[in-house]
């Protein structure tokens, strides 16, 4: 009893004389420089079908997966650490989360469970839009299938959170199990966490996972790399950690006399894919598929290899391109998917490093270092093989964008907010926070054309739930300061005449992203205007759920601390009933404010 006596009086001094030292937080971050590259085997994440069959039928399933806590090890060098973890068991759990393998046309129903601890692993920020139970205990979650065309009620709604065994729930939670109906055209998804003002640290903690919608009849043809082998999802996102392979994310704000931890970005001293830091893959000579999806809070990705590989882009995000599109190098944007074939018969060395030039924030934040300019390693066999995958000259030519067909358009105008030290507060769309009146309600079945204007200094990625849109043209803006000023004051871009200052060069779509997007980049100082579909864009059948209902959907950029502190808007959808109700009331406000007019003249003309 002694002996503990003393060795936890020795304990206690060493600790008080580190804290007197100033020993921080930062002081027990792992040095990237200390992690060996390239050691650990990339993981194929497990795989589960959304789908089953019975007597030779396929029938739709109902899947239970949970959110556990528990430790899992991103390198060989690292201690275990622990995270949030999806998976239809905690053993079973990954991160990221298994990839949900769905078919066109065969329902997927999910029960999302939570089962996560009272407190989270990660710091949070309670003076931003935040959920939180009133009880202050269990970690709010709410699942977000990404670029899926479903009820409201399924889309995860940041206000639809629920905590452990739904004891507590959001003011627009309604249902325990989620219904996709898989009706909408094959390619790559992915689910996340869409938490009000916790998404950032949810993702940080690991809940996300891939979700493809498969469709045999049309996608066979093609004769791509298939199988779990040859056809591989690629999660990439950055993390730091601490010397007990804790995850690491700062405590302190940017502005912590405003918001105590929050900041606009989170930006890791590591890259890892598929939960391993910088792992490595060995293939053979002969094409892959890759399904590579951006899944960091931040940053972007210029992705290339350094033995001069080139990617074939087959799909962009979840829609097949109208033919392949080969390039040196592709940037990707955080919640991008690049769907791409890699022909490493075509290597001339025996090795090849997928690797990163985006500076930090992007796109005039610092250069990359020499840690996180490496994504991963391939290590090609040096046999060549007779390879029986081709790449098809055409893919699937989905109807061109008409612009004639648009019922309405808008502008959406993002702007940052600054303290007294030009340090971010806040970010705006229309310089309306989230809790405000919905001002944008399609019509279901309408398109739309929208203008986004971006008056920050940063990329943003602009996502719409439900929707789906084409890049149509991108403006830069001329004496963009002095618009800015009259969006400042007025926050309306058609009476600071918007389309004045949208004048300047114009800067083309590259081909592989000319297609029908989910997710697209907004460049700083440019009007990019797109053409928003809401309704299913491979046919003219209407939605076989009810679009308007509550809760309704949302856009938002997808720099998570962005979205998490007020950029992202509710979006409402409606039908032509109502649209024309509306139009009514508008002419009847209208014409009222004209008598109104007439008669004060009428009035000083006696």
């Amino acid at each position: 009893m002694a002996k503990t006596l003393v060795l936890c009086f020795i304990f206690s001094a060493l600790f008080g004389a580190v804290i007197a030292s100033g020993f921080t937080e930062e002081d027990r971050l792992i040095e990237p420089t200390q992690l060996e590259k390239f050691v650990d085997e990339l993981p194929d994440m497990p795989r589960i079908q959304g789908f089953e069959a019975v007597n030779g039928l396929l029938k739709p399933k109902l899947l239970n997966i949970g959110m556990f806590m528990k430790k899992w090890k991103f390198h060989r060098d690292l201690p275990p650490g622990p995270v949030f973890a999806y998976g239809t068991s905690k053993q079973a759990a990954s991160v990221p989360g298994p990839t949900i393998e769905a078919l066109r046309g065969t329902d997927t129903y999910v029960t999302w469970q939570n089962h996560l601890p009272s407190k989270h692993i990660l710091p949070w920020d309670p003076t931003i839009l935040t959920a939180i139970p009133s009880t202050k205990k269990g970690i709010p979650t709410v699942v977000h299938l990404h670029a899926a065309i479903d009820e409201p009620e399924s889309d995860g709604n940041p206000n639809s959170w629920f905590t452990v065994g739904f004891e507590e729930t959001g003011p627009t939670w309604s249902k325990k199990t989620y219904h996709y109906r898989n009706l909408q055209q094959p390619g790559n998804l992915w689910y996340h966490d869409h938490a009000m003002g916790l998404t950032r640290v949810n993702l940080l903690a690991g809940l996300s996972g891939a979700y493809i919608i498969r469709d045999h009849d049309v996608e066979a043809p093609f004769e791509l790399p298939s199988g779990d082998e040859f056809d591989r999802p690629l999660i990439v996102f950055d993390r730091s950690f601490r010397t007990d392979g804790t995850i690491y994310m700062n405590s302190t704000g940017n502005n912590p006399s405003i918001h105590p931890q929050w900041r606009p970005e989170y930006f890791g001293d590591t890259i890892i894919v598929n939960g391993k830091v910088w792992p490595r893959m060995q293939v053979r000579r002969r094409k892959y598929r890759f399904r590579i999806l951006n899944a960091c809070n931040a940053r972007y990705l210029r992705l290339f290899f350094t033995n001069g590989l080139g990617f074939t882009h087959v799909a962009s995000d979840s829609t097949y391109l109208e033919q392949p599109v080969t390039t040196n190098e592709t940037l990707l944007a955080p919640s991008e998917i690049a769907d791409v074939v890699v022909d490493f018969s075509m290597s001339n060395s025996d090795f090849a490093i997928l690797s990163n030039t985006a500076p930090y924030p992007f796109p005039s934040g610092q250069p990359v270092n020499e840690a996180n300019s490496k994504i991963m390693k391939f290590i090609i066999r040096k046999d060549h093989e007779n390879d029986t995958w081709r790449m098809p000259s055409k893919l699937i030519k989905y109807p061109s964008p008409e612009l004639s067909s648009a019922s309405h358009t808008r502008y959406i105008v993002m702007n940052q907010y600054v303290s007294d030290t030009n340090k971010s507060t806040h970010f705006l769309i229309n310089g309306k926070s989230y809790e405000e009146p919905v001002t944008e309600s399609p019509v279901v079945g309408s398109s739309e054309v929208w203008n986004v204007i971006n008056l920050t200094p940063d990329n943003h990625p602009f996502h719409i739930h439900l929707g789906l849109f084409v890049v149509l043209d991108q403006t830069e803006l001329v004496e963009m300061e002095e618009f800015k000023a009259c969006m400042m004051k007025l926050n309306d871009a058609i009476n600071c005449h918007a389309s004045k200052y949208a004048s300047g060069k114009k800067k083309a779509v590259p081909a592989h992203e000319k297609g029908w997007k989910n997710v697209y980049k907004i460049m700083p100082g440019y009007m990019t205007t797109i053409l928003v579909r809401f309704s299913y864009i491979h046919s003219n059948v209407t939605y076989p759920f009810d679009a308007t209902a509550e809760p309704g959907y949302v856009y938002h950029c997808h720099i998570l601390g962005h979205e998490d502190n007020e950029m992202m808007r509710p979006l409402k959808l409606i039908n032509k009933k109502a649209e024309r109700n509306n139009i009514d009331v508008t002419w009847f406000i209208i014409y009222r404010k004209r008598l109104i007019g007439l008669l004060e003249k009428f009035l000083n003309m006696m």
